[in-house]
């Protein structure tokens, strides 16, 4: 079985939740690529639509969007998404993954596309008395 950590990103209140997805609902995550638009069931939010923006495996290695297929490579990178260059025109040979979700993934960064009737804040925070520790 797979398990993906999600950070789901909030741009109308700049907030980001962790959210953990596991079983069938992470099963259903992979094939999916970077750019791609999922409905929110699969992370505890019926009714919004999610964007995938990127993640990572366990080894920290980024996925990179232009990338195809779900492999780790080592790629000869300028500045850009995956590496920040340090002096003008540098490059690096960096490891980039793919950009489709495999079961090498651990974490995955989405972004809300579409927002359902309640508020992403009353779905995903835990209730006031389970947070205080009563």
């Amino acid at each position: 079985m797979v398990d993906f950590k999600t950070v789901i990103n909030d741009a109308k209140t700049g907030k980001s939740y962790n959210v953990a997805v596991s079983g069938h609902h992470a099963n259903s995550l992979i094939g999916k690529g970077i750019g791609e638009v999922v409905d929110g069931i699969f992370v505890g939010l019926p009714g919004f639509k999610l964007k995938i923006t990127g993640g990572s495996d366990g080894t920290g290695t980024p996925m990179k969007r232009d990338l195809p297929g779900n492999r780790k490579r080592k790629l000869l990178l300028s500045e850009g998404n995956c590496f920040h260059e340090k002096v003008p025109g540098q490059r690096r040979r960096v490891a980039v993954r793919g950009s489709v979700i495999s079961a090498e993934i651990v974490q995955i960064n989405m972004v809300i596309d579409e927002y359902g009737s309640k508020s992403v804040e009353e779905i995903l925070s835990p209730p006031k008395d389970e947070a205080a520790g009563n």
